[in-house]
């Protein structure tokens, strides 16, 4: 265990106290072996110490002290800048990010290889878009058999690593370093600063060491514990033994290598010492925050250790550590805070330290603090930004593309999509149903405010030949600009108390914010209320949250207590799938009173799996609960009859309510209905190219304006994030 520990000193004392020590004790205190004369439980043919005595044994390894980074150089001779080769390993969606990340790295002697999950085909062409675009050579995609499929805290994630730190070491041999990076990282030194600091540490491997006593360590990592990965989830299948004679280190799986040190580990035929570990790290959780830290304390490349990995992380324990991902591991697993504006000062505070890049960053968070550290590590950029007058606190990330095959897109989210782009084109004065296209579904941010869903679609019909004039008027083409509409109503003395209050799904914990920007809630949503009270309200404070179905049933009651620290919270309520189609009310009463009152719709999927429904899965999907009273028998007759005093119009008797079948063009009339009354379409753009009339004689002008043209549109300029600009010939 000592040695397992990193230390070069074990002992034992009366019999069955174990210590481990850095320091060899003085001869002075060295006594007669005699004195030791407790049996060992174990072999009482050996003596584990005595009465105030300790045996002492070497484990056979050296007092381990991390290196110091240089911040100067000692050479006499000037040495070349060294080369970086980025590992960016991205998923998501935020494409804009990666694209103002790689523009803000960007150096031609510098090597950006960029993995993409094999299952995120927007991302993926995106990337693509990107290579294409540098003719330079020096930004590659993985592509085929190079391209996996990864899990947070999946064995894969090594496998992922090793298998590109290989493509890298194939396709350049002028590299130094190896950085991987997120789509959720970002510089905060300039490139110039981050060069000289490598060069004077050429040959040095940065990790972050867990800072932890090491036996803690593996009980929290979970490294004493076999993991198997399959069906996308590591699967916890009993506890284990590590290997003996090998020191145990971990911490971040962030790093910094060098070409050295990575040659060694990613080897098509590694030492016995790299196999062995594969071997056990092949079934370990989080093996990419330990597998490099182990290696490099067991092997030759011990006194190249730093324990920096170059970065500062936003962790918010309390926040970070809610279980988030019991979804596809059998851990307890925390994960960093998005950094904000409000702490740029820990950032700027990192001047004088050897941090070259912080995380986590996500614009749909907070874009501001991204556009602070710019503003601060490059000014000049900004001014010529800000000359340009367009993009500069706007914000596009993408939610659904039509080109997309994996993941699916959310079923209610593509259903009511899609008739926002039927509605889009009847808004323009096209009846028929088969107009309206849906090409893709964005959200857009401006001044870091949420500020719209963005809806580009396309004509079939009027991508024919047109026949008529009114026809070569309309776009083939268009995006338009939507907002939600929201029902929020208080009563007088509680109208300044609520900030928000807010029924939707995808409710992120360590945000404290919604996923679903689109807002769209279906049969199979697990709806969720979160809430946000103005500092005046007297805490603590006992509320009752009512949700009341389309046919004022009363589907559950939560009770609440709010207290002082919780003036921002959410609550979930106990309701049984497939929701009842409709709109639904939530009701928070304080004081026997309803103070606050607001509604969200549930709409009708036309979509199943990504692919238009059929007649019996909408039959199962858009009725409602097999039977109702099954769904609400825990909301007693008492407790209906209490909340009816109210002035509240609940139903007494919960009874089954046969809801019409529709079906095809009716199926999605009823959906439009829904969607119309919750969404306003505010503006409309020609999205199409440049088009010249296809018949002859006069024709009308533009009414729309182009996309291009707007500051809003998917379309539109943003130069945050242009990178054709960055590797041209």
């Amino acid at each position: 265990m000592c040695l397992q520990s990193g230390f070069p000193y074990a002992g034992v004392e009366y019999g069955t106290e174990c210590f481990c020590g850095k320091e060899e004790p003085p001869e002075t205190s060295q006594i007669q072996d005699s004195e030791c004369n407790k049996k060992c439980p174990g072999d009482p043919l050996q003596t584990c110490g005595g009465y105030l005595t300790i045996n002492i044994f070497s484990t056979g390894i050296k007092k381990f002290k991390p290196q110091e980074a240089r911040n100067n150089s000692f050479s006499a001779t000037e040495k070349p800048p060294v080369r970086i080769a980025y590992l960016l390993t991205v998923n998501g969606r935020a494409s804009r990010q990666v694209r103002r990340l790689i523009n803000t790295l960007y150096d031609p002697s510098h090597l950006f290889y960029i993995h993409v999950d094999s299952r995120q085909d927007y991302m993926y062409r995106e990337m693509l878009e990107i290579e294409g675009s540098c003719k330079k050579g020096n930004i590659i995609v993985a592509k085929g058999e190079n391209r996996h499929a990864s899990i947070w805290g999946g064995a894969s994630l090594l496998t992922t690593f090793l298998d590109a730190a290989r493509q890298m070491l194939l396709r350049s041999k002028d590299w130094d370093f190896l950085v991987n990076l997120s789509e959720s990282d970002y510089p905060i030194k300039t490139n110039a600063k981050l060069v000289e600091f490598l060069t004077w540490n050429r040959g040095m491997n940065f990790v972050k060491s867990h800072g932890r006593e090491v036996q803690r360590f593996l009980s929290k990592q979970g490294l004493d514990k076999t993991f198997v990965e399959c069906e996308a989830r590591m699967w916890r299948v009993g506890d284990r033994t590590l290997p003996l004679g090998i020191q145990i280190d971990g911490g971040s799986d962030w790093v910094g290598l060098s070409r050295d040190f990575v040659a060694y580990v990613a080897a098509p035929e590694p030492d016995e010492l790299v196999t062995g570990l594969l071997r056990v790290f092949r079934h370990t959780l989080l093996p990419a925050e330990s597998f490099f830290h182990t290696v490099l304390r067991n092997s030759r490349f011990c006194d190249t250790y730093v324990d920096n990995n170059l970065h500062v992380t936003n962790w918010k324990r309390k926040l970070g550590c809610k279980c988030q991902y019991k979804a596809v591991v059998d851990w307890c697993g925390c994960s960093p805070n998005d950094f904000k504006l409000e702490d740029f000062g820990r950032i700027r505070g990192t001047r004088e330290r050897n941090l070259f890049y912080a995380r986590k960053f996500e614009p749909a968070i907070d874009q501001r603090i991204i556009d602070r550290i710019d503003a601060w590590l490059y000014p000049e950029r900004i001014n010529a930004s800000e000359a340009l007058n367009k993009g500069i606190d706007a914000y596009w990330q993408s939610l659904y593309h039509h080109k997309d095959t994996s993941p699916l897109a959310d079923d209610s989210l593509l259903s009511v999509a899609t008739s926002l782009a039927r509605l889009v084109y009847r808004r323009l004065g096209e009846p028929s149903a088969n107009d309206g296209h849906l090409l893709e579904a964005s959200i857009h941010f401006k001044a870091n405010r949420f500020s719209g869903i963005l809806v580009r679609a396309a004509s079939e019909r009027l991508a024919m030949e047109s026949s008529t004039l009114m026809q070569a008027d309309i776009p083939e083409q268009l995006e338009a600009f939507i907002h939600p509409r929201r029902n929020l109503s208080t009563s007088s003395s509680w109208q300044d108390k609520i900030i928000s209050l807010v029924v939707n799904t995808d409710y992120d914990q360590k945000e404290q914010t919604f996923r679903n920007y689109l807002g769209a809630v279906g049969p199979l949503s697990a709806p969720v209320l979160a809430y946000e009270l103005d500092a005046s309200v007297a805490l603590p404070l006992n509320v009752t949250v009512l949700w009341v179905d389309p046919f004022d049933r009363l589907a559950d009651v939560i009770n609440l207590q709010i207290e002082e620290s919780g003036l921002l919270g959410h609550v979930k309520p106990q309701l049984t799938d497939p929701l009842v189609i409709g709109l639904w009310h939530v009701y928070i009463v304080a004081d026997s009173k309803v103070v606050a009152r607001t509604s969200f719709p549930v709409a009708p999927l036309t979509h199943w799996k990504n692919k238009p429904i059929t007649r019996n899965k909408a039959r199962e999907l858009n009725s409602g609960p097999a039977a109702a009273a099954a769904a609400y028998s825990h909301v007693t007759r008492q407790s209906i009859d209490k909340w009816r005093a109210l002035d509240l119009n609940l139903q007494v008797d919960v009874v089954k309510i046969e809801l019409e079948e529709r079906w095809g063009w009716q199926l999605e009339r009823w959906l439009d209905s829904m969607v119309q009354d919750n969404y306003e379409i505010v503006r409309i753009c020609d999205a199409g190219e440049e088009r010249r009339s296809r018949i002859r004689g006069p024709r009308r002008p533009r009414t729309l304006q182009r996309c291009v043209d707007t500051d809003w549109s998917s379309l539109s300029p943003d130069p945050k994030s242009d990178v054709k600009s960055i590797c041209r010939d």
